[in-house]
């Protein structure tokens, strides 16, 4: 007999009833509800005259779709300020706590979710959102749902699903001066490709992961969805436990004491088995952009555009030929030097107080390049205001970004930030598929620090060559 993993202990704690060999009724602990999924699964339970089981174990607020302008300005008419006041009125006809969008609370759950202690080790969260698995870096059993399936949660607290298979990546050594996690996990996508961890739920271990800040692992498990991975987890820590004590909803006093002695116990046994196993040094690690529409198009700053001919699949080859018809790029050309329009800064990868930082410090002193439109969205009304508090606002402002509210933004371009067709921007967002940004944008993705870089050179570049930056702002 092995010992279990992480995931089987979350499992096997939140089992109700077993329907089959591989499905099994979870209990769900948590549930996140934003306007855009959530509208279909209150129109279900009125339909049936079914109330909610738990409201208070569930927390709305707007995201995808709210504006980042000023919230002191009404939503202009249209499908967004439609899904806000729909949002507001079912959680109030459901009793369901609430952060409306001038609560300084407000953000992308994903951000707001770990910051009031609603995520917590041990427990399961689910939301209508595939990056759910953001959550996994506090030890919870996180991941995305559809609406039919937020319905069921909302009337049950429970949730049938199919056991997945256990994965170990393993991040050793330390990174190079200016390599970000987000780096990290395109090395890792680029390695493994977008259905590489397909069917499992992703475990992230070594002295590289236990040495990140709680915002570098939830960047980590964030992108799990974008290797294939429903689900990204990292064992809880003290770190863990330093960043929830004291959070408004995380237990306090005798109930904070226990939590911890149980939260303890989840890491996996010594000799638990992993169908799967993936190391990386991550001292290898240099910065990475991508050049086509998959996150697993990515390559280092300093390498050349893929050429379709040296691919012998012709699946492959098409996929990559459409890529770079698309996003406009000629095959073995150099990445770097690639001229850009605009760059945005934000979404639940990085858009937190941590990624603010790295990408104010590159800007401090410097201006965006003339004719570059650059922006920065916090995640949270929390992270802007810390920010604030730091007068990192005042650098962004002053090398010439627009410094917005919170909100997902140009991510998803769902509230008026979008890219023109043709525009190429350089994002720190974790999705660079067709159109996502706005229907044809190019979308590049990158770090904090190499989409402020590019802000100042106006094209992709090293963040690392400093020289680069001063040339730039001459």
């Amino acid at each position: 007999m092995h010992g279990r993993t992480l995931y089987d202990k979350l499992w096997d704690r939140h089992v109700v009833a077993q329907i089959d060999a591989t499905t099994a009724l979870l209990y769900i602990d948590r549930h996140l509800v934003h306007e855009v999924s959530s509208p279909q699964a209150f129109a279900g339970l009125a339909a049936a005259g079914r109330t909610l089981r738990r409201p208070e174990l569930h927390l709305a607020l707007a995201d995808h779709a709210l504006p980042t302008v000023p919230r002191e300005l009404p939503i202009p008419p249209g499908p967004a300020r439609d899904l806000v006041a729909r949002l507001e009125e079912n959680a109030g006809s459901f009793g369901i706590p609430y952060l409306a969008p001038r609560d300084r609370r407000q953000g992308i759950v994903h951000v707001v979710g770990p910051e009031q202690g609603f995520t917590l080790p041990g427990t399961t969260l689910v939301c209508g959102d595939s990056h759910t698995c953001t959550h996994g870096a506090f030890g919870a059993l996180a991941f995305g749902i559809g609406a039919s399936e937020s319905e069921v949660v909302l009337a049950t607290q429970c949730l049938p699903q199919a056991k997945a298979k256990n994965m170990r990546v393993c991040l050793r050594g330390q990174t190079g001066p200016g390599v970000s996690v987000k780096d990290v996990v395109l090395t890792l996508i680029a390695r493994i490709g977008t259905a590489g961890a397909t069917g499992h739920a992703v475990e992230y271990a070594g002295d590289y992961v236990e040495g990140l800040s709680m915002e570098g692992r939830m960047t980590l498990c964030n992108m799990s969805i974008e290797a294939g991975a429903k689900i990204g987890l990292i064992a809880p820590d003290q770190r863990t436990f330093d960043y929830l004590e004291g959070r408004p909803m995380a237990p306090a006093g005798a109930l904070w004491d226990a939590a911890l002695d149980d939260w303890r116990t989840l890491g996996s046994d010594d000799d638990a088995l992993f169908e799967r196993q993936v190391e990386i040094d991550v001292a290898t690690v240099a910065p990475h952009v991508t050049w086509g529409t998959s996150p697993q198009d990515a390559i280092p700053i300093d390498g050349l555009v893929p050429d379709p001919a040296d691919e012998a699949d012709p699946r492959r080859r098409a996929r990559i030929e459409a890529a770079l018809a698309y996003m406009q790029l000629a095959p073995s050309a150099p990445l770097a030097g690639t001229p850009i329009d605009r760059v945005f800064i934000g979404s639940c990868v990085n858009g937190r107080l941590e990624d603010l930082r790295a990408a104010a410090e590159i800007l401090r002193g410097r201006r965006v390049a003339p004719g570059i439109s650059a922006m920065v969205v916090p995640g949270s009304g929390n992270v802007r205001a810390a920010a604030e508090a730091e007068g990192l606002d005042r650098i962004f402002r002053e090398a010439g970004f627009e410094w917005r509210e919170a909100g997902c933004s140009m991510c998803v371009a769902m509230n008026g930030d979008r890219l023109a067709p043709g525009q190429r921007c350089a994002s720190t967002s974790n999705r660079n598929f067709q159109g996502r940004q706005g229907p044809g944008g190019l979308t590049h993705l990158m770090s904090p620090r190499m989409a402020a870089a590019a802000a100042i050179a106006g094209r992709l570049v090293d963040a690392r060559n400093l020289d680069i930056l001063k040339d730039a702002a001459a």
